[in-house]
């Protein structure tokens, strides 16, 4: 029976390759499952062996960590360099998607206020 090692929603897409790549490297025999076209599936890795479930992980676990803490040096990196975007330059950039995002919360927040001060 197959077991879940990875679930794939919201993962980027060099992450995804990468593990693709750690699972075909070491022999571990694999299947992927995707969103679907409503995207209401489970994108996910599959092993098609659970006696391969302990190595898996092993690998998995160690390879998140060491992305965790390559990914954190560059945007460290990136911040320094002052190529990380600040709120500002968002704005800057999409100004009307930043107003239209900003107008909403404010209206979200606007309507809970009067629910709970018309009590």
């Amino acid at each position: 029976m197959s077991k879940l090692l990875f679930r794939m929603r919201d993962v980027p897409e060099d992450e995804a390759q990468e593990v693709r790549d750690l699972l075909a490297e070491n022999d571990i025999e694999f299947f992927e499952t995707f969103a679907g076209n409503w995207g209401i599936s489970l994108p996910a890795l599959w092993l098609n062996r659970n006696d391969q479930y302990e190595l898996a992980r092993v690998l998995l676990d160690e390879y998140q960590n060491e992305r965790s803490v390559r990914v954190r040096k560059e945007f460290e990196l990136r911040r320094e360099n002052g190529e990380s975007n600040s709120l500002w330059q968002s704005f800057q950039a999409t100004p009307f998607r930043f107003t239209a995002f900003l107008s909403l919360a404010t209206l979200v927040l606007y309507i809970s206020a009067q629910l709970f001060l018309s009590l």
